[in-house]
C-alpha cells in the first residue's frame, strides 16, 4: 500500500479541527476557574483615575452612605489586609468608594459608585478599571474566606506583573 502525501496532508488538517470541534460541542474543556474573586459584569472605570498616581493595583471598599454595620466590619478586613500583604504593601494602594465614618489616614477617599455593591472590596488595576469584586457575607468565617481568595489573586497578579 502506497502513502499518499496529499491524504497525509489532508488528514493532518482535518484531524485536530475535528477533534476542536468535538472538544467544543462535547464540553470536554473544564469550566474552572483559578481566580477567587468575581469578574464584574459591566466594564467600571472610575473617573478622574488618572488625576492622581496610583499604584499597580487597589483594594477598594464600597462604602455608600447608607452602608454601617457591614461596611464597619469590612473596613477593619481592610486593615487586616494592609497588614496581611506583608511585602507587597508598596506595591498596593488601599481606597475607600464613599465617605469612613471612622478617620482612617492610610486609606484614600474616592467618590461612591452606585452600580458597585455595598460594603464589597473590589479590585482596581492602576488605570482605574474594577477588575474583580468580593461581596460581603454575613457569615465571618466566609467572609475571611473571601478576603483570602482576595490576597491569594492580588498576590498572583502581582507576580504576573513581576515576570512581565
Amino acid at each position: 500500500m502506497k502513502n499518499n502525501p496529499l491524504m497525509i496532508f489532508i488528514g493532518c488538517c482535518l484531524v485536530p479541527l475535528i477533534m476542536a470541534y468535538l472538544a467544543l460541542k462535547l464540553d470536554w474543556i473544564p469550566s474552572a476557574s483559578s481566580n477567587k474573586g468575581e469578574f464584574l459584569t459591566q466594564e467600571i472605570k472610575l473617573q478622574d483615575w488618572q488625576q492622581s498616581e496610583h499604584k499597580q493595583w487597589t483594594i477598594a471598599l464600597n462604602h455608600p452612605a447608607q452602608c454601617e454595620q457591614a461596611c464597619a466590619e469590612q473596613l477593619h478586613a481592610l486593615n487586616n489586609l494592609y497588614v496581611a500583604l506583608g511585602k507587597n504593601q508598596g506595591k498596593v494602594d488601599m481606597a475607600i468608594l464613599g465617605q469612613a465614618q471612622q478617620q482612617t489616614l492610610r486609606w484614600r477617599e474616592l467618590p461612591a459608585v452606585d452600580v458597585l455593591q455595598p460594603a464589597s472590596l473590589y479590585l482596581i488595576d492602576h488605570m482605574g478599571l474594577v477588575v474583580l469584586q468580593y461581596p460581603y457575607h454575613v457569615e465571618p468565617q466566609q467572609n475571611r474566606l473571601t478576603q483570602k481568595g482576595l490576597l491569594k489573586d492580588l498576590k498572583k497578579l502581582l507576580n504576573y506583573s513581576r515576570s512581565s
